[in-house]
């Protein structure tokens, strides 16, 4: 069986856990609603592109250099840039690079104007990330056709943001519905980032791991409240109710791209390595790695969480009842020990985090 630290991850650079899940604003299919910046040193040619860009109905700002223009996308994301490159304090390859490293303004569309003749600029635009470049002097009407071909990209691409968040505020009201798990995704989440860091996992994947922390029993929205919530033992038919939710969520997830690392997590995140588990019957390295990790973290969380029917169990006991089940060969022994070996106390204050931005997410 291929174990945790054998699996074939590659490092990346880490993106802050706090900047990997959003929720992006309405933006309106009005062009009016469509904000641009323009970005150029001299005035003159920012008059000009502000003109032809708000007789075409957009709204326009603009800024004299990379650094303050960096600061409006900081305060309020526009929808696309347009600069100029040579440019003093910030120039435009920079501010571009700037730009599509953040997170949350990446997918934002840039323009880069510079001499149609200027090769080294649009090598140094294109590895800045820019999607697009004008020469220089522009055309009006290939400037305002380039512009409407990347917010017409742009739209596409904020529909698919807002199916996800759609998907992710369906989760959290699951969590909402009973206040015993009040917390728990917000907990699942950063375990499970955790164990993907200690292994070396992408960004791709500790992206996933991420979201499945919150997205893992979103398909309890289709599980009858009288099943979800029954105090007592549930019977067999109601427990095969309650099965179904890996495969309702894994529905609920479609053709999402964004989720395409997801998906596994929430379909398998009950399976076992026994091939106990469901709803596939997976048996050893059939079952996803990353689904194995949630699968570890929630039944931690089970065990030091609270329930109507017992108290929350200590660190200690909850990794004793993980041992057991790593002997009974349900769960990867790697991924335990990796989990264990963080420290009883970095998991207590990891949970307290987690209660708190629960708190604030529930008071938003």
């Amino acid at each position: 069986m291929q174990t945790a630290m054998s699996a074939p991850f590659n490092a990346t650079t880490r993106v802050p856990v706090s900047q990997r899940i959003f929720f992006p604003a309405f933006l309106s299919e009005l062009r009016v609603a469509t904000r641009l910046l323009v970005v150029d040193d001299v005035s003159q040619n920012r008059t000009l592109l502000e003109r032809m860009l708000t007789a075409e109905g957009y709204s326009v700002a603009s800024a004299a250099d990379g650094a303050i223009a960096l600061r409006m996308v900081e305060a309020e994301a526009p929808d696309l840039i347009v600069s100029d490159v040579d440019m003093p304090n910030l120039n435009g390859i920079e501010f571009c690079r700037r730009v599509k490293e953040n997170p949350a303004t990446r997918l934002v569309p840039f323009i880069l104007i510079t001499g149609l003749a200027d090769r080294a600029n649009r090598i140094a635009g294109i590895e800045a990330g820019a999607d697009d470049f004008l020469g220089k002097p522009f055309d009006s009407q290939e400037l305002k056709a380039r512009v409407r071909s990347l917010l017409r990209l742009k739209h596409y691409t904020d529909e698919l943001d807002s199916a996800e968040s759609v998907i992710l505020s369906l989760a959290l009201t699951v969590e909402a519905r009973d206040p015993y798990t009040r917390g728990h995704c917000q907990r699942l989440a950063a375990y499970a980032v955790l164990i993907g860091e200690r292994i070396g996992a992408s960004d791709e994947q500790l992206s996933a791991l991420h979201r499945g922390g919150y997205l893992h029993d979103v398909g309890k929205i289709g599980v009858p409240d009288a099943v979800l919530f029954k105090p007592s033992g549930l019977t067999h038919d109601e427990y095969e109710v309650m099965k179904r939710h890996t495969v309702i969520g894994d529905r609920l997830c479609g053709d999402l791209r964004a989720l395409s690392l997801v998906r596994p997590i929430v379909r398998s995140h009950h399976e076992r390595l026994d091939g106990s588990g469901y709803p596939d019957g997976l048996k050893g390295d059939a079952v996803p790695l990353l689904a194995q990790i949630i699968s570890i973290v929630d039944e931690y969380d089970a065990i030091t969480s609270s329930r109507p029917y017992r108290q929350a169990m200590p660190p200690d006991r909850a990794f004793d009842e993980l041992s057991k089940d790593v002997q009974k060969g349900l769960l990867n022994p790697d991924l335990v020990d990796i989990l264990n070996a963080v420290g009883h106390d970095t998991l207590v204050a990891m949970a307290a985090e987690a209660d708190r931005l629960a708190a604030d997410m529930t008071a938003t």
